[in-house]
């Protein structure tokens, strides 16, 4: 007769998985080790060339000066419920400074390539090649956030007055959003084009457009149909308009209408939504060209 014998089962280890999570977390930690040394290896650049810093200041400073007090004089109430042209005028300047320099982004990547020295990166056995990439985008929204403080700064100085703590650091999340969104699209330019000379042609030709195509300069009230038709569709619009708002009333809240579009009412939390939602799709478009010239 015979028995059949049940075999005992084998306790199972808790720490069987340990070797395995120990990996992750060693992965992540030379993650973060190449992109900190990436970053580094950018600001060690900026302090030796400190003229790239200098003017990114000194430039919208300038424009908060000579366009201030060229329409000093205009009638109170002109420019919507803005007390001067200057206050008026320094949510268009964070908002373009921020946008020039995060659209230059992709120039010090460029020059990488072009000097080989991205090559290199490459064959090193990084954990991940996207920390070439972050750490741009890091030092990107680091000089945008020393230029808007000190925007933010000389505006107050000027008399555009400052707004209050909470919208101080919304200000700060909507120049954040716009800057990791149009980074994106400069690093995806700065991998697809050929050459410096092509990507700085892209910005020029970019820049200005971007600029009188926005309610910078003035309001959508001021343009021709057609032009606030271009300044409604333009990303620039919905990031300045709600720190225009957030300037001109202490007591703002999500559903704060900040922009009368010609298509409809603007809330502040849409804004929000709409950079939100073109930062994603930014960062989305950017993958597949990002995935094949790390290959």
């Amino acid at each position: 007769m015979s028995q059949t014998i049940t075999p005992t089962p084998t306790p199972t280890n808790p720490l069987s998985n340990q070797p395995q999570a120990t990996a992750r977390q060693s992965d992540y930690g030379d993650f973060a080790q190449e992109t900190l040394a990436l970053t580094r290896r950018l600001f060690i650049q900026l302090q030796r060339r400190p003229s790239t810093l200098l003017a990114g200041i000194i430039q919208p400073v300038m424009w908060l000066i000579l366009f201030g007090a060229l329409f000093q004089n205009v009638p109170q109430g002109l420019f919507g419920s803005s007390q001067n042209y200057g206050q008026f005028l320094a949510a268009g300047v964070i908002v373009f400074t921020a946008f020039g320099g995060a659209l230059n982004a992709g120039l010090p990547v460029m020059f990488d390539r072009e000097f080989g020295f991205l090559n290199r990166l490459l064959v090193a056995p990084l954990a991940s090649r996207f920390s070439i990439v972050l750490a741009s985008a890091i030092f990107i929204a680091t000089l945008s956030l020393i230029q808007t403080v000190v925007i933010l700064g000389m505006s107050a100085v000027l008399g555009a007055g400052l707004p209050s703590l909470s919208g101080l650091g919304l200000v700060l999340l909507i120049v954040m959003t716009l800057v990791l969104g149009v980074t994106a699209l400069s690093l995806g330019l700065a991998f697809a084009l050929p050459g410096h000379i092509e990507l700085i042609a892209v910005i020029f030709v970019t820049n200005l457009p971007l600029l009188f195509a926005s309610t910078a300069l003035a309001p959508l009230s001021f343009m021709p149909p057609w032009l606030q038709v271009v300044a409604s569709l333009n990303p620039l619009s919905y990031a300045i308009e709600p720190i225009r708002y957030i300037y001109t009333h202490s007591n703002w809240g999500w559903n704060s209408i900040v922009m009368q579009a010609p298509f409809g009412a603007i809330s502040l939390g849409t804004s929000l939504l709409i950079l939100l939602g073109f930062s994603t799709v930014a960062l989305l478009s950017i993958r597949p060209l990002l995935r094949r010239s790390f290959a």
